[in-house]
């Protein structure tokens, strides 16, 4: 039996990372047997319980297994009894470099150059590289590379940051998130869950609405300057949702795909006078399929997680980006959504409002475009599982 480890983080609170793992794990079943997973990850009850139907083996990651998060023996382990290496959405930046609660770029590359000499291949698999902007995480990243024999990305942001830090790669494949092939799920336990939450009726629609606790944090590292500031940022989203309900006339969903994001919502809500007409529904609660299945009964999603994107865009629900990662606005024109995107320094009650009223406004055309380039990113990103494949001679 062939082994394949799979890291990423992987802790259940993440709607996103979640559908990565799902979505890969049925891929690479879909077309080849007799495969374990071996899955470091911090939550081993999670994983088991959401993940146990495909032959899995979570790998506990706390102090109590000789682990601290990803820096331990099970990590260790992983990366030197299996045959081959995945690694996972946008886990290989140099921020925190020496933090292994944050960074996992610093372990990974620690024992990559064991995994390489037992031949085993790290293949970045539908996956985010960088950023990267020291030397040490030059160096590491150089590391886990030399024992790529391809590199499959879903960006061109991480093209660009291989050439921009003259990194060697062997062959680049162009990808697509995991998480895009999340499926629906099928209308009658959309309309139980619909019934239980009081959503869709509203007859004018719904609009979803997304925001995370990081505001502009890794804008501001990238670019400079100063923050937008969690108290105006907090004022702003609760101005702008009061606006929608009351000009356009809808409803908000508003989706929380990471629980951190909860404390901020609530900040958000304590603010809005309409707050009858919102209802939150969070991955605390429900699953990644069962958020994109009610993502799919909304008009409009505005997100600032990449991954509450993804989810809208596989349900085909048009969108709008707070740009507040890098990797949000490079998915949106990947899907060719690259006129819906705000960034925070062209943000203000008036600029977001307009917007968003503009998408809601063209959300029908627009849903007619975005469809086929979703379809070719579901494609692109199942096909990742061929290489896999072809690494394992199966």
């Amino acid at each position: 039996m062939k082994k394949i480890t799979v890291l990423g983080n992987f802790s259940g609170r993440n709607a996103g990372d979640n559908a990565i793992l799902g979505n890969l794990l049925d891929d690479i079943t879909e077309k080849y047997s007799d495969i374990l997973f071996l899955i470091p990850t911090w939550n081993v009850d999670f994983v088991n319980a959401h993940f146990g139907h495909h032959h899995i083996k979570a790998m506990g990651l706390k102090p109590w297994n000789l682990s601290y998060k990803i820096l331990g023996i099970p990590t260790y382990l992983s990366m030197i009894q299996t045959d081959l290496i995945l690694i996972t959405d946008n886990i290989l930046f140099d921020r925190k470099y020496f933090n292994p609660l944050f960074n996992y770029l610093s372990t990974i590359a620690l024992f990559a150059p064991l995994s390489r000499k037992r031949n085993i291949p790290i293949l970045p698999y539908n996956a985010s590289l960088g950023p990267i902007t020291t030397d040490r995480g030059r160096r590491a990243m150089q590391k886990i590379l030399d024992g790529s024999p391809f590199s499959i990305v879903r960006d061109e942001q991480s093209k660009e940051m291989l050439r921009k830090n003259k990194l060697k790669c062997n062959k680049i494949i162009d990808g697509a998130d995991c998480a895009i092939n999340t499926r629906v799920l099928d209308d009658i336990k959309i309309e139980e869950i619909a019934r239980k939450e009081g959503l869709f009726r509203n007859a004018n629609g719904t609009l979803s609405f997304n925001i995370n606790a990081y505001i502009d944090s890794w804008q501001k590292i990238i670019k400079g300057g100063k923050e937008f500031g969690r108290e105006k940022f907090v004022e702003l989203i609760a101005k702008t949702l009061d606006t929608i309900i009351e000009e356009i006339k809808i409803d908000i969903m508003f989706t929380v795909t990471q629980v951190m994001d909860i404390k901020i919502t609530n900040e958000v809500l304590q603010k809005v006078k309409n707050r009858d007409a919102i209802t939150v529904i969070t991955n605390a609660k429900y699953t990644y399929q069962e958020i994109t299945s009610l993502l799919s009964r909304c008009g409009l999603h505005i997100g600032m997680r990449t991954h509450s994107l993804i989810l809208s865009s596989a349900a085909f629900t048009p969108l709008i980006v707070i740009n507040a990662y890098p990797k949000s606005g490079g998915y949106a024109r990947t899907i060719g959504q690259g006129d819906w995107i705000i960034n925070f320094e062209d943000m203000d009650d008036d600029s977001l409002m307009n917007m968003i009223k503009m998408g809601w406004e063209r959300r029908s055309d627009t849903k007619e475009k975005m469809i086929p380039e979703v379809k070719r990113e579901q494609k692109k990103a199942k096909s990742a599982a061929n290489i896999v494949g072809k690494l394992l001679n199966l």
